[in-house]
């Protein structure tokens, strides 16, 4: 029983060459890296820096640890206190919906 060498690197079929190695392109920043301002009621929480949406989710999320919002038997809900509840429009939203209301004050 002969068995195929393994890892050994695929070559080009007769006739094709190899596909040339892509160099280091510059590509466009995404609209998530994008600089948004917050509104008033987000720069409560975030600054009044404009910060790209990435870094605007991750600063939400210390200040819901830092201050213990979320509901101790369901780690998905939020529950707003009077900062977040003018930025979520109500008491509570699952982790889910923050984009959402993220999206009505960012510009």
């Amino acid at each position: 029983m002969t068995t195929a060498p393994k890892n050994k690197p695929a070559s080009p079929r007769k006739g094709e060459t190899a596909a040339p190695k892509k160099s280091a392109e510059k590509k466009a920043p995404s609209a998530f890296n994008k600089p948004l301002q917050p509104s008033k009621e987000l720069a409560e929480i975030v600054g009044a820096a404009p910060l790209p949406r990435t870094e605007v989710v991750s600063k939400v999320w210390d200040y819901i640890r830092k201050h213990k919002l979320q509901n101790p038997e369901n780690k998905r809900e939020i529950l707003a206190d009077a900062k977040l509840a003018a930025v979520f429009g109500q008491d509570k939203a699952t982790m889910f919906e923050m984009n959402k209301f993220f999206a009505k004050h960012l510009k």
